[in-house]
């Protein structure tokens, strides 16, 4: 029974419920939640899954692949290449001073050159899928501490190309010492080594030419066909054959897959492969996270405790000391080097393929590679835990303090409006609102921008907006209004049902990125929703049809009609299920019935404004001949 499909399923899914579920009432990253699922259900504890959870780690390994061609689709090119500076200064840094200290680090330890600086590269990785959850979910990607850990994490997903690259050319300098461990499927294994290097490379460029002229054009073709579930189909077909490809001349599948996202992020179907793919993203995210935790060999553990503790603390230590150099090189604020040190200083996921690879060119023995695998899944489970020990018991001692005391002439608002969020969208809000005399309380998360606006003269609060103590001492008991200015989903909705349940009398006024967002809003009973890019879009197609011939006037009336009529028609949608086979038909309906309206009041509009107009003209007559 304990070999069934079934029966693993359900044990996953219960376990993930249950843990993190207790993860997050305890204010607990759902990742801390995974792991602990992983740990209880493996075959160390319980003894639910299979033997040391490999085929599960395999499997599971699918939602990396997700994760980064969903990062792929979000690197255009272009932002790529204004980021490079950060990218390779801050990646480089970090991967290039890790390895130095690593290296040294285990040839003193008494390894060959060899099997060092493989495992200095497997080190010197961070673990994407960890401080990428991390980061979302606690709103902090348009911070400075998630600008520059998502440009260290982005160098590193490259680098693993030219590691992975490089290992064959190791290999050669070791080869007669070992027996062969791979039994890999390899189509260059049996290249010399030296071509292998050069197949690696040209794997990449074939990725990039199948995504611009094989990929987009299939994607037209299923578009056509009006039928979600083929498009559904097509993601998955390009994430699995893109991963496949990989896999053949021996590259990681994430590592594909990511390339496969770079290349699509500038088509026309980039956002419509995100929202179909982020639920299976999330889930098998989880499921890998699980995987890890039952993979750490407590018998392993148990064999050498002291002498895996000791390098799992060094490699710590030495990851955690570079970060902050990094963090000092790039004059980043204490409380973000140590958000930045704390969530990177992990062995990440790559660690696992790149110390496969290197046990199937015979570089590794069986007892390094066990060693090392329960160093690196010891790595990412504490990983967590140290980050909330950062952030609750250091950070607030050493960081930048949530409040600061105000001169006593301050004048307090008897109508306190309290902003989350100071970004683009939210500076511009509480900008026009100072310029009226109205007095923003500002909550934000990133310290640099905090220490900048108080020195403005702003109130701000620095800290996570979800946390009920910040608001109370923010004051939302006395508040009126709360706008919400955040662009993370997760964090508008934790924000909205604290405010709702432990102060229903206050106003919610909340940004939203796009239609799904509202929708999402909606089925929550919020309100008062304001998406982002719908005025600028109207005031230029305004301007367009202005510069046409059309009046300004009967312009700006009819884009109040527009705003009316979307808003009424989103709500209808939203109470359709997108997955119902005539959704589209609603939507296309909807579609028609709102031009049709807005058609008929400008028909109105120009008899109105005309009749306006000749009344207008014969009252400035009439007043014209009596003054003469």
């Amino acid at each position: 029974m304990t070999g069934s499909l079934l029966f693993e399923a359900i044990v996953f899914l219960a376990g993930a419920i249950i843990c993190v579920s207790i993860a997050k009432r305890l204010g607990l990253s759902s990742v801390i939640g995974y792991l602990l699922a992983g740990v209880l259900i493996g075959p160390y504890v319980l003894g639910f899954i299979g033997e040391e959870g490999d085929d599960i780690l395999h499997f599971a390994e699918f939602g990396v692949v997700m994760m980064l061609f969903l990062i792929g689709l979000e690197i255009e090119p272009k932002n790529f290449w204004n980021m490079r500076k950060t990218i390779l200064g801050m990646g480089g840094i970090q991967v290039g001073g890790t390895m130095f200290l690593s290296y040294l680090l285990f040839t003193f330890l008494g390894y060959d050159w060899e099997v060092a600086l493989v495992i200095s590269m497997a080190v010197a990785l961070s673990s994407t899928a960890i401080a990428m959850q991390t980061i979302k979910e606690k709103g902090l990607m348009n911070t400075t501490f998630g600008t520059s850990a998502f440009s260290i994490l982005l160098f590193q997903d490259i680098i693993v190309i030219f590691m992975i690259g490089a290992m064959p050319l190791l290999s050669n300098s070791r080869a007669g010492t070992q027996s062969d461990h791979s039994d890999s499927v390899s189509l260059i294994a049996s290249l010399p080594l030296g071509f292998q290097t050069i197949a690696i490379i040209l794997s990449v460029v074939v990725i990039i030419a199948l995504g611009r002229y094989l990929i987009v054009p299939m994607l037209r073709k299923v578009a056509k066909t009006d039928v979600r579930e083929l498009l559904i189909a097509a993601a998955f077909l390009i994430v699995f054959g893109i991963s496949f490809i990989m896999e053949l001349v021996g590259i990681s599948p994430a590592l594909g897959a990511f390339l496969g996202g770079v290349v699509l992020s500038n088509s026309e179907f980039k956002h419509e492969l995100e929202s179909t793919l982020e639920p299976f993203k999330n889930l098998l995210l989880g499921l890998f996270f699980m995987a890890v935790g039952a993979s750490i060999n407590f018998i392993i553990i148990a064999k050498s405790p002291l002498t895996i503790g000791g390098i799992l603390i060094v490699i710590v230590i030495i990851k955690a000391v570079v970060l902050l150099i990094t963090g000092r090189v790039f004059n980043l604020k204490l409380d973000q080097k140590l958000l930045l040190t704390f969530g990177l200083a992990q062995v990440g996921e790559f660690a696992f393929v790149l110390l496969s690879f290197a046990f199937g060119l015979n570089i590794l023995e069986q007892d390094q590679m066990d060693m090392l695998l329960v160093i690196t899944a010891l790595s990412m489970a504490l990983t967590p835990i140290i980050s909330i020990i950062n952030e609750r018991f250091i950070l607030p001692k050493v960081g930048t303090k949530e409040s600061i005391q105000r001169p006593m002439d301050h004048i307090a608002k008897s109508q306190k409006i309290i902003l989350v969020g100071f970004g683009n969208f939210g500076s511009t809000v509480g900008r026009f609102l100072r310029s009226h005399g109205v007095e923003a309380t500002i909550l934000d998360q990133d310290s640099n921008r905090v220490d900048l606006l108080r020195k403005m003269g702003f109130e701000v609060y620095y800290g996570d907006a979800t946390r009920l103590d910040l608001l109370e001492s923010a004051g939302i008991a006395e508040a009126k209004i709360v706008i919400i200015a955040t662009n993370k989903l997760s964090v508008t909705k934790a924000i909205s049902k604290i405010v709702n349940e432990k102060y229903p009398h206050i106003q919610l006024m909340i940004r939203t990125k796009n239609r799904d967002d509202v929708y999402a809003l909606l089925d929550l009973g919020l309100e008062n929703f304001y998406r982002e890019s719908l005025d600028t879009s109207l005031a230029l197609a305004s301007d367009v049809l202005h510069q046409l011939g059309f009046r300004k006037y009967t312009l700006n009336r009819q884009i109040k009609n527009y705003i009316k009529y979307d808003e009424t028609s989103l709500r209808r949608l939203a109470k359709a299920s997108k997955q119902e086979k005539n959704y589209l038909f609603k939507v296309r309906k909807e579609l028609q019935e709102q031009e049709e309206l807005l058609d008929a009041d400008f028909k109105r509009g120009i008899d109105f404004d005309n009749h306006w107009d000749s009344e207008h003209i014969r009252k400035a007559l009439e007043k014209s001949n009596t003054n003469m």
